[in-house]
This record gives C-alpha cells, structure tokens and sequence, in this order.
C-alpha cells in the first residue's frame, strides 16, 4: 500500500522537534512492504500547500496523522493545538478518500475524543510499530480489524482497548533518511534518542505510564550506539535523550555511555534526569560520552509537596545531583511545577528559595498542573469535585491549590522579572 504518515505537531516550545515516533511507525510500515512517504510540517514550509503537493504526488490508499500535544499546559491562556489537526484532516478529505488513521501521544491520552473532535476513521493508542502495519495489512485484505491492539473505530469505539507494549529490541529504529530530509532544513537541530520506554514511578500528574505502559523496556545499548553511530556518519552531532528519567537504572545509563566512548562518537548530548540514583562514576561517564546539558525534573523544592506529588526523592537529592553535574560543567536547567495538591504561598517561596540555591543555568516556571485521565491527580481531582472523564479533561483543565488563584502567577511573574535565567 501507498502510505502517508503526517506530522502535524508545529509547535516548538525549547527545541524544534524531530517525529521520532512516527518515523519508528514509518520504518515498521516500510519493512513490512508498504510505500511510506513521512511529511513533517514542522520544517518551514507552508503547511497546506506541502500537504496537498504531496497527496496529489501520492494518491495515497491510507494516510496516518500524529497528534504529538494537546495543549501548551500554560495555565493563564492555554493553546488548544489539536485544532490544527482540523485543517490537516479537511485538507486530507478534500484530496483523498483513503482511511485516515490517528496516533502518537496526545492521542494515547485522549483516543475517543481526539478521534471525534477530528473526524478521523481510525486511531491506535499505544505504540504503533505493531499495530499500524497489522492494521495496514487488514485493510489492504478487507479484513475484520477486531482484536488489533490500541485500536478505536470512529463511532464504534475500542476494538481492543489493550495497549501493546512489546519488547523495545523487537523494533526498528528509523534509517537516518527518513529523518534527514527536514532535518537538514533545521538550524542548531538535535536528533531525539529514545533508549527505553515505560514508567513505574507513578508521579502523581504523569501522563507516560498511560502512554507508554509502568513497566520499563529497554533498548539494548549496543543497538543505540549502532543507531548513534549511523547519525554521526551522517554529519549530525546532538543528541536529546528524551527518556523520562536517563539514569533509570543506573547500570544502563553507564552502559550507554560506555558504548558511545568505546566508538569515539564525538556527540554533545542533553538528557532528563532522576535526582536520585546517581554517582561520580555515572556523572563522569556522562561527560566523557558528550553530555552538555541535564534537565532536572524536581518540580519543587518543598518535601511536603515532593510527597505530595510522590516524586520519590528528596531536597538534599535534588542538590546533590545538582552540584554533582555542576561539578563537571554540565549545565543544569531546572522545573518548578506549583500549584499542586497541599501547595501554599509558603512552600511556593519554599520552592522559590530552594531553587534560587542551586544556582542554575536554566529554570522553568510553571503555575498550575494540567489533568490528565487516569492519573493519581485526576483522582484527587474528582474527590474535590471537578468532572475527570476524557471528554471532560481534553479541553486543557488545571490544577490549582486552593488559595493561588490569581496570587501565583503574578508572584511567578515578579520574581522571573529580575532573574534572567528563569523562564516561564
């Protein structure tokens, strides 16, 4: 089959992003035996004209869209983002007849409603390397698409609810060519890294162990160093590791920077970390293999919301990890996320204080937490009266302690006003 796959997402937020997860899903499609044409409308270009190019050059017999966010999660005026998706499906059905087909994360999140609100065919929830070419091949027979994994049928709901999560080794990473086409249309550009998926940490407001299942699947090193290796060949040298937490478990994070100093990849490399569970030994590798940059995902600087928010780790941790990286000049950019249950102007300033000490290179600041379904804060949610359905949460909802309304942002704006490396 001749298939298209569309990046809608046009938002950058930090750092332009590359479609990591629908090139994998390309890249299964394409081993499978199908034309794959991968359109990422992030590049520059003017999205419609592109798109309609494109199908008129194609005629695809079915066309796939990512939905990568749903909103800005900025409280005070939030983006809706998927309504750009309207334009991409109206654009689509006035050119096509062919099945249109819903993925990526925000629509994991939110799979009936995305699929209504875009008047899409067809969706999978969950990872697509699997699902998408079954489903291709079904709909290239004519065959039942009962019992395909993560599948939702526009106005017949789920056809199997449950997600597949399969073995991270099992998959396909892209080839370099199905990225580089935009890529190299792109200034200061970083190719993202997945090495591992999954998360058992329940924090209270997060949404990947939804999206990605609780249990943690890795990658072996040896296959992300390979695929490093291959960008490297191609003149690209950094690397965002978009994993939730690099350090986790710490043995393969080391192993991962073995790999990378053995092959002498000269690579500048950012990644998240989990300010618990590090040592010398790992911050030393780190910088040996390229690391320039971590993203500390604290979220405050209170213990009491720490718990509340069942990070899992402590203030002393959070500065430990921090003058650690700080000692080998790695540069550190932080987050504070308030607003949340149990949150008072007291631990606010708490927060405040906390990560002022820390002396960092980057801080963002937000106010108020978005809700997401089946989170342990959609629950606490309900349990104070706000509707917690899908439907009732994809439009952007917020969290916010009773008592900050009103009060937190403008404090949030005073105090980034004389602190240039804070960001809101």
């Amino acid at each position: 089959m001749r298939v298209l796959l569309i990046s809608a997402n046009t938002e950058e937020f930090s750092m332009p992003t590359m479609p990591l997860g629908l090139a994998c899903v390309a890249e299964a499609a394409r081993i499978a035996g199908h034309d794959v044409t991968l359109l990422d409308l992030m590049v520059g270009m003017d999205a419609g004209t592109e798109l309609r190019k494109t199908l008129t050059e194609i005629q695809p017999h079915c066309i796939g869209i990512s939905v990568r966010n749903i909103d800005d999660q900025y409280m005070e005026s939030p983006r809706f983002l998927v309504e750009k998706g309207k334009d991409v499906v109206a654009v689509c059905r006035k050119q096509s007849r062919a099945p249109i087909v819903l993925g990526g994360a925000g629509y994991s999140i939110f799979p009936e409603s995305v699929l209504n609100y875009l008047d899409a065919d067809l969706g999978i929830a969950g990872e697509g390397e699997i699902a998408f070419p079954a489903l291709l091949s079904r709909l290239e027979k004519g065959a039942d698409l009962s019992g395909l994994p993560g599948l939702y049928v526009r106005g017949c709901g789920a056809k199997q609810a449950k997600k597949n999560f399969t073995s991270l080794n099992e998959l396909s990473l892209p080839s370099p060519d199905l990225l580089s086409a935009s890529a190299t249309k792109q200034e200061d550009l970083w190719i993202p890294v997945q090495t591992r998926r999954g998360c058992s940490l329940s924090c209270s407001y997060c949404s990947t162990p939804v999206i990605e299942g609780a249990i943690l699947r890795k990658r072996s090193p040896e296959l992300v160093a390979d695929w490093l290796e291959k960008w490297v060949k191609a003149g690209y040298e950094n690397f965002f590791f978009v994993d939730n937490t690099f350090n986790l478990p710490i043995d393969y994070a080391k192993e991962i920077c073995r790999q990378i100093i053995e092959r002498r990849l000269v690579v500048r490399a950012h990644c998240i970390i989990y300010p618990r569970d590090i040592d010398k030994e790992l911050v030393e590798l780190m910088t040996l293999a390229g690391c320039r940059q971590v993203s500390l995902g604290f979220e405050s600087g209170s213990e009491k919301i720490l718990k509340n928010l069942n990070k899992g780790f402590s203030v002393e941790d959070i500065r430990t990890a921090s003058d650690m990286f700080a000692g080998q000049g790695i540069e550190r950019m932080g987050f504070l996320l308030l607003g949340g249950p149990g949150e008072t102007r007291e631990t606010v300033e708490e927060s405040l204080n906390f990560a002022e000490s820390l002396q960092l290179n980057s801080l963002r600041l937000t106010a108020g937490i978005r809700i997401y379904p089946n989170t342990p804060l959609a629950g606490v949610a309900e349990k104070e009266g706000m509707p917690t359905s899908e439907d009732a949460l994809f439009l952007p909802r917020f969290y916010l302690s009773q008592g900050l309304e009103g009060w937190l942002l403008e404090r949030l704006k005073t105090w980034k006003a004389s602190r240039p490396y804070a960001i809101m």
